[in-house]
């Protein structure tokens, strides 16, 4: 995890992240990204000099009915010495069963967004830390260019006032793989999605979009990132 929490530590010091007083709360979905970015902000917090309390949130859509088993992540919580707060929610009832939703994912995020929002300001918290990564960044990117035609993609950094609420991205400069291996090695615990229609997503077209690119253009995932850095796209 040494390699994941050196770029936890650039991007909070690079945009500014983390503040001494804050309570940040990790959205932890149980993947190994979200899991990654809980331990890695657990440790950068021995060393990096800013003083603030994490809080780690799960919200479970409940998906068939059925309760996700969450005992692994808390356990891990226990065990990094973070809060831990578990919402079973009703999303997956009204997204599949109720509504029977043809674009399942648009609905879910917006009302997930807004139930880590609430759950994040009812137990006191100012930022809220997603575990976004470089190659997220790079397909939000082609997914706004592609299907939307325009330039734009999520942002390090996110104030939002209605909420009074800060949004947070301390994996931005880790690669899927970097995290994918970390997780491994140091035997994080990772909970399957339980979604019907994970893994058919437009997101993993848009993946699997830009994994034939790298084979007939080696780096351009790179070039394309350090384009929206040198453009300053959405903050970037």
């Amino acid at each position: 995890m040494q390699e994941i929490m050196g770029y936890i530590r650039r991007a909070v010091t690079e945009y500014g992240m983390i503040t001494d007083g804050d309570t940040v709360a990790v959205g932890v979905s149980g993947g190994k990204d979200s899991v990654a970015l809980l331990a890695g902000l657990a440790g950068v917090r021995r060393f990096i000099g800013i003083s603030f309390t994490l809080k780690a949130i799960t919200l479970d859509n409940q998906f068939g009915g059925i309760e996700t088993d969450y005992g692994p992540i808390a356990a891990l919580c226990e065990r990094l010495g973070v809060e831990y707060i578990l919402k079973r929610t009703d999303i997956g009832r009204i997204i599949f069963d109720e509504r029977n939703e043809s674009n399942p994912c648009s609905l879910c995020a917006r009302m997930r967004r807004g139930l880590l929002h609430d759950t994040a300001k009812t137990n006191g918290c100012n930022k809220i830390a997603l575990g976004h990564h470089y190659n997220d960044a790079v397909e939000t990117f082609l997914m706004n260019l592609f299907n939307e035609g325009r330039i734009g993609c999520f942002s390090p950094v996110t104030y939002l006032s209605r909420k009074d609420l800060t949004m947070v991205r301390p994996l931005v400069f880790a690669t899927e793989r970097e995290i994918r291996n970390a997780v491994n090695r140091a035997g994080l615990p990772v909970v399957k999605s339980a979604c019907p229609v994970d893994g058919c997503t437009e997101r993993q077209w848009t993946k699997e979009f830009l994994y034939d690119m790298e084979k007939n253009h080696p780096g351009i995932t790179k070039r394309i990132f350090g384009a929206m850095r040198r453009g300053q796209v959405s903050g970037w």
